[in-house]
């Protein structure tokens, strides 16, 4: 594995029982694919279990198994990465009641941490430090009915509300989210197409027609390692 990819797996320590503890799946060093933060060296740790499943879900393998560490133990493995950036996803990692700790004790420690949420669980909980990536469902994911909307009025301008697009209709809906709901005046927005189902070129035409306040994106994590986890 290059050096831009390495999976920390050993343990730092032995871990007291009293502690909280998380469930992982991984914790890798690689380059944010995504939002504000592309091409940034990023600590990713990934936390295991979701509640939603959506059919493009590209990450069905943090759905069970992982590993239950204590919270210091999370800690010590992102730090002997040695690099500013944090990111906490799953999964959905919200689906632990102690994921807002984790985040809360990474910016304690001078990180720059993201959150990458679905938005279908509460974000009140979620240190104000910490840059919420918003995943609002469109109808093509099948689990739009999850959203909830109240999570917008917790968005703050650092934050970022994403959109995947599967296809044209998807886009319709997430442009008229976007003007009646006024996103764009809350925070960045974000339009991403679903990897090897909606060709990009296409998604951007219909943005540069409409004109819209977003930023198109294209996960770069995957145009370079595809979809192999750890990545």
């Amino acid at each position: 594995m290059s050096p831009v990819n390495q999976v920390v797996t050993e343990s730092s320590g032995v871990a007291n029982p009293t502690a909280t503890a998380l469930r992982v799946t991984e914790i890798f060093l690689s380059l944010q694919g995504e939002t504000s933060r592309v091409g940034l060296p990023t600590v990713f740790v990934r936390l295991t279990g979701c509640p939603l499943r959506c059919g493009y879900c590209d990450t069905a393998y943090a759905f069970h198994g992982g590993e239950s560490l204590q919270l210091d133990d999370i800690l010590q493995r992102v730090a002997a990465y040695g690099v500013r950036h944090v990111t906490l996803t799953g999964g959905e990692p919200l689906a632990q009641k102690h994921a807002p700790l984790l985040l809360r004790q990474l910016a304690d420690a001078g990180y720059s941490v993201s959150l990458e949420t679905s938005g279908a669980l509460d974000v009140a909980a979620v240190d104000t430090r910490i840059a919420k990536i918003l995943d609002i469902k469109t109808p093509g994911s099948g689990e739009c009915e999850r959203n909830l909307w109240s999570n917008l009025g917790h968005l703050t301008p650092h934050d970022e509300i994403k959109f995947v697009v599967c296809d044209e209709s998807d886009y319709l809906w997430s442009r008229d989210q976007l003007q009646t709901r006024r996103l764009d005046t809350l925070c960045p927005v974000l339009f991403s197409p679903v990897h090897g189902r909606l060709e990009p070129r296409l998604l951007a035409d219909w943005i540069v027609r409409d004109k819209l306040p977003v930023r198109m994106q294209v996960q770069l994590h995957k145009l370079l390692w595809g979809d192999t986890p750890g990545y």
